[in-house]
């Protein structure tokens, strides 16, 4: 696949674009000798990356991919945190709170290419997506109470929110690593592939969600996303708001005009 630009954040973080490919960014996590564990400067460029892609009108959907052949992210950087004293930890909670958000954040369709380790932080980092594929090396989990902290990127709340709390618990509570089969057995990925193929298939599944309206995927991840935990009623009327913001856009007007002419839509992203 031939990149047709790279903007680099920092020293650990690349915003690639692909021929063929206009509207999908990859996102990808370019620390290899450290296995993507995220220090610092790393948190701090996820964070800057992730703004800059939230402000690009242009981009339908993301794809997050891991230029290490072993590991997606193996989390926090320990060996930083070993040299941080209480303050130092204090400073830095922000910053790494920030790129989490950042990705959760993010307003278009977000995908996590999974393969070998996605522990700590970096399963957070992929529970921060819409979807995970995960390749059969994958090896995901939550080990946080095992070195005497917590998941703090969101995994006690994203986590139950895809397997329910009872399961959630027990991974927390656990620390243990869950292999790739019985992670999409128990539904902590959305799709398995074959080895190798996790940023492949993840791309691909970009590029099918960009060819459709960006007004509409930027307002159905918000209803989702904003639904989620709330009784019916209230989902509906999130729904509701949802529906409304986009039905009187020129992406509406677009797609029913290229139904009706049998032609492919050309979104005015608006």
């Amino acid at each position: 696949m031939t990149v047709t630009s790279e903007q680099r954040f920092g020293e650990f973080v690349v915003v690639r674009r692909h021929e063929g490919q206009d509207h999908v960014a990859e996102l990808v996590l370019d620390r290899p000798k450290a296995m993507n564990a995220v220090s610092t400067d790393m948190a701090r460029s996820i964070a800057a990356a992730c703004d800059a892609l939230g402000a690009d009108r242009d981009v339908r959907a993301t794809v997050l991919t891991s230029s290490h052949e072993r590991a997606f992210c193996v989390g926090a950087d320990l060996k930083e945190r070993n040299s941080f004293s209480d303050a130092d930890l204090v400073r830095q909670r922000p910053t790494a709170r920030a790129a989490y958000t950042g990705v959760l954040e993010l307003p278009m369709p977000v995908i996590a290419a999974v393969h070998g380790f996605a522990l700590g932080g970096g399963f957070e980092l992929a529970l921060a997506c819409d979807v995970i594929v995960a390749d059969a090396t994958a090896v995901v989990g939550l080990p946080e109470v095992s070195v005497g902290v917590i998941p703090g990127g969101g995994g006690t709340q994203l986590l139950p929110r895809r397997v329910g709390a009872a399961r959630a618990a027990e991974l927390v509570f656990s620390a243990r690593r869950v292999e790739a089969a019985e992670a999409r057995e128990l539904g902590l990925v959305d799709e398995l592939v074959e080895a190798g193929r996790d940023r492949e298939e993840a791309l691909a599944l970009g590029a099918r969600i960009a060819v459709n309206s960006p007004v509409g995927l930027r307002a159905a991840k918000k209803a989702l996303r904003l639904g989620q935990g709330l009784d019916l009623r209230a989902g509906l009327e999130v729904e509701d708001a949802a529906w409304r913001s986009v039905a009187f856009s020129g992406d509406r007007a677009e797609g029913v005009a290229a139904f009706n002419e049998k032609r492919r839509p050309d979104w005015p992203g608006e």
